[in-house]
């Protein structure tokens, strides 16, 4: 078989056994997706429009796109792949760029204040355009990553969930990677040579965090390869009983552990 159909069709599967387990895609949604210019949002967009042609119920799809004004995006060779492949796409401008460099302080990360002004943008063009969902291209490794990261420098035990309303009561997020790979989603980009802008602004930044947590994990994975796979299913593998959150126990009605 051709590697990127075989490729594809594995990627498809755990799509597809994602969106099943957390209704994520549904009859009728219009699905917005978030395309950033990286290989995660570009096989999302992708894989979605071959969803399209599989899924026993029809959905729409259209690519939404931001230019924040960092150096370097080319928001014109992203239009030019859209409209060559006929895909639906709005793209915004707004400089939150200069801000966020006017805000954050030299040696500190811009992800946390740039994400925060992308997110709020997404959200109201979402509903500008009236999807029911807004899909990210965040994957496996993502949902991993941010859960060690959250432990680490954040004392909390969350990560990135498949399924979420927002905190402004008007969008609904998914994740339809959470179940895929990102060395595959890699794989797919380069077979499939998706016309990749990077991020301008976190290149520039040594000292981030997440790729410590990445060269983490690779050191582990060469202990025990199975580490990545182990942390994903803990996920979804929760015991509230042996956890400390009292907020928890009394929203669950815990009141004594048993022993397990």
């Amino acid at each position: 078989m051709d590697p990127r159909l075989e490729l594809e069709r594995r990627l498809l599967r755990e799509m597809a056994r994602a969106s099943h387990a957390f209704r994520l895609i549904e009859p009728g949604d219009r699905i917005a997706v978030a395309v950033s210019g990286g290989k995660d949002s570009h096989a999302l967009l992708h894989l979605l429009h071959r969803l399209l042609r599989k899924a026993p119920f029809d959905f729409e799809v259209v690519a939404l796109t931001l230019d924040q004004g960092q150096p370097g995006f080319r928001a014109d060779e992203l239009v030019s792949y859209f409209e060559a492949r006929g895909y639906p796409y709005r793209l915004l401008s707004e400089d939150t760029y200069s801000l966020v460099k006017a805000k954050i302080p030299p040696g500190k990360s811009y992800c946390a204040l740039c994400s925060r002004l992308r997110r709020g943008i997404l959200y109201n063009a979402a509903v500008e355009l009236g999807a029911t969902k807004l899909a990210l291209g965040h994957h496996a490794d993502d949902a991993i990553e941010t859960l060690l990261l959250n432990l680490f420098f954040a004392g909390q035990l969350k990560s990135m969930p498949p399924l979420l309303r927002a905190d402004d009561g008007r969008n609904v997020v998914i994740r339809p990677l959470i179940y895929c790979w990102e060395r595959d989603l890699a794989d797919y980009a380069r077979m499939l040579e998706f016309p990749l802008v990077p991020c301008g602004a976190c290149g520039t930044q040594p000292d981030l965090e997440r790729p410590r947590i990445k060269a983490l994990l690779e050191e582990l994975s060469r202990r025990n390869p199975h580490i990545r796979a182990h942390l994903l299913a803990a996920l979804g593998n929760v015991r509230p009983t042996h956890l400390m959150d009292r907020r928890l126990w009394q929203k669950l009605g815990i009141h004594a552990v048993s022993e397990e």
